[in-house]
């Protein structure tokens, strides 16, 4: 599949046509499907009919930034009755035959701009996860290996884009969920500032940590969806008024004395020793191209896992309150004698999964009375305290100067086996130690491929992560371009 950027060129020339790429996309899937288990329904007539909608609007003159580009959406992302319909499962038995009356606006952003979306990808339940493992319809597995998971919880996005099945992809990221993906699956994923991308039709699991995002092949692609994506929406209060950005016209600007932080705490015993070359060979890329690399102090890294899952399992906890069985998604039958309270009890005992449960779980119990100011509002002020050490790293002082951008590992690891971890739920959680802060904090980051590590035989793909200030999307991308390069 040819990149993104190359396919809206050929479209919008009328050298090669939608139909034609979307033909071929819908052919890769068809082919490769049944062994990622990327998606989870493919849209087969609906997309050769948007196909044909595009090449018609480009001959009616129209100009359109994603031409023709098949995309893959996240199965938390809402598509209304039209175009495409399909169901928005969430991966959830909960919502297995869930159709949505309406759009998501990053959905629509990019249909408007020419995508066409060929299909829903596979994901962990509700977004609670770090591998795709826990989806109700099965795991989703690494094109690298498939004995391997993909990462997650956008673990189908991530693969369908690594397979080369769709160029461009829409993921959720609430703790790492689009970077870390990308990283297992040595792809670009970008989590935009918190506000930037709508959030309406996402289905919420935390709200104020929720980003929408794109996942692609390379930098340019990835700035080419976020540039469509981003913007003020009125259906999402969230959204941010400050100006979206225009990437594309700076994105092989150069950045004279760029000045990058390397957290100390980036360095752990835990890393592979992958990670820790591929840290090693972005910094010395860096400092060859005339960058400052000043090391920076985030002391309560490693504290953003224990905050991250008192504040998402509290927020999933009301969020998830409304599946209930009464007013929309899976309903229990109800025997002889019983009422609403077996109703509630019985339908999301059925519908939800172990790992759904467990978070709804957590955060009802640290919201309860008796346990809120212990855990949740100490957790809050913990996730301050996150923000101003990330502060304090960009701002510089005391002799260092401000840092442009962050440089830290995406993952401690290549991607792991399928089933190595699901019986120790901390040790998964901890796959995301070093991209949880960035949600608490609100901060843009994304993660690029950077090597690989030889395992059993296996070339497993190795990212590193790069965040950037609030609204500095520019300068983040601007960054991994360079090393793209490199």
């Amino acid at each position: 599949m040819m990149k993104a950027a190359e396919i809206a060129a050929a479209v919008q020339r009328r050298e090669r046509s939608a139909a034609e790429f979307v033909r071929a996309s819908l052919d890769a899937a068809d082919r490769l499907n049944p062994t990622l288990h990327a998606f989870l329904e493919l849209f087969h007539e609906q997309a050769r009919q948007q196909a044909a909608e595009v090449d018609r609007r480009i001959a009616a003159g129209e100009r359109l930034p994603l031409a023709g580009v098949p995309l893959a959406v996240k199965d938390n992302i809402c598509l209304g009755p039209t175009p495409y319909g399909g169901r928005t499962t969430c991966a959830s038995r909960f919502l297995e035959h869930y159709r949505s009356p309406f759009t998501a606006t990053a959905a629509q952003r990019a249909i408007n701009a020419g995508a066409v979306i060929i299909g829903k990808t596979n994901l962990d339940e509700f977004a609670m996860g770090s591998s795709t493992e826990h989806s109700a319809f099965g795991p989703t597995r690494n094109p690298h290996d498939p004995e391997r998971v993909p990462g997650g919880s956008s673990g189908g996005s991530a693969a369908a884009v690594a397979a080369g099945i769709t160029p461009l992809a829409l993921g959720s990221d609430t703790g790492g969920s689009i970077r870390q993906p990308a990283a297992h699956c040595g792809i670009v994923g970008v989590k935009p500032t918190y506000g930037r991308v709508s959030r309406y039709g996402l289905v919420a699991f935390a709200s104020s940590l929720d980003q929408i995002g794109p996942m692609a092949s390379d930098v340019r692609d990835a700035a080419l969806l976020l540039e469509t994506l981003c913007g003020v929406d009125p259906l999402d209060a969230t959204t941010s008024r400050v100006p979206p950005p225009s990437l594309l016209p700076t994105l092989d600007e150069p950045l004279p004395q760029l000045v990058i932080g390397v957290p100390k705490q980036a360095r752990s015993r835990g890393n592979h020793p992958a990670v820790d070359d591929a840290m090693d060979r972005t910094i010395a890329a860096l400092a060859g191209m005339g960058a400052e690399i000043v090391e920076v102090d985030l002391p309560l890294l490693e504290a953003s896992i224990a905050a991250y899952y008192i504040v998402a399992p509290a927020e999933a906890s009301s969020n998830l309150a409304r599946f209930d069985g009464v007013r929309f998604g899976r309903r229990a039958e109800l025997r002889d004698g019983e009422g609403l309270y077996e109703l509630y009890c019985r339908s999301r005992a059925e519908g939800f999964g172990p790992e759904v449960k467990r978070r709804i779980m957590l955060g009802t119990h640290v919201l309860s009375s008796g346990y809120y100011d212990a855990y949740y509002t100490t957790a809050l002020k913990v996730r301050r305290r996150i923000l101003n050490d990330f502060n304090a790293a960009f701002t510089g002082g005391h002799g260092r100067p401000p840092c442009h951008a962050l440089l830290m590992p995406t993952t401690p690891g290549p991607a792991f086996r399928i089933g190595e971890k699901t019986q120790d739920p901390l040790a998964l959680y901890l796959e995301d130690i070093y991209t949880v802060s960035v949600n608490l904090a609100g901060l843009p980051a994304m993660s690029i491929p950077r090597g690989f590590a030889d395992i059993d035989g296996k070339r497993l793909p190795v990212g590193v992560q790069i965040i950037a200030p609030p609204f500095e999307e520019s300068t983040m991308l601007r960054v991994a371009r360079l090393l793209e390069a490199r």
